[in-house]
């Protein structure tokens, strides 16, 4: 695997990390926040965009600010399960890390949501 590469615009508010450069990629928008861009042939992560990062990475009072990925319900099946596989391992879950959040009136339910992380010593350039 390529070593992660991470870029920060800070006019934007915007940190992109690309795990694989120079590969064709599908961008998946998981929330009007988060893009994940995959290679879908080979089923793994090529990058990985953040907007408005630095109120996403700052902790709240409660904890870290978790925000729903509410574009995965737009996905096909296949896609979405692709998206998720993605997001539970290595590199993407270095700086994204997914949780479930369950709603009140259907227990049942599970809505995913994952907030943001820097590695420890990761630099932002």
């Amino acid at each position: 695997m390529l070593e992660t590469q991470s870029r920060y615009d800070e006019e934007s508010d915007t940190l992109q990390f690309t795990f694989g450069p120079g590969q064709s990629a599908t961008g998946l928008e998981l929330n009007e926040n988060i893009l994940l861009r995959v290679d879908r042939a080979a089923g793994e992560a090529v990058g990985l965009t953040i907007f408005n990062f630095s109120v996403l990475a700052q902790p709240t009072e409660l904890g870290p600010r978790n925000v729903p990925l509410s574009g995965l319900a737009e996905l096909s099946p296949e896609l979405r399960e692709m998206a998720l596989s993605i997001l539970r391992r290595a590199p993407v879950s270095d700086h994204l890390k997914l949780s479930a959040y369950t709603p009140s009136s259907d227990p049942r339910e599970l809505v995913p949501i994952a907030f943001v992380e820097l590695l420890a010593g990761a630099s932002v350039v």
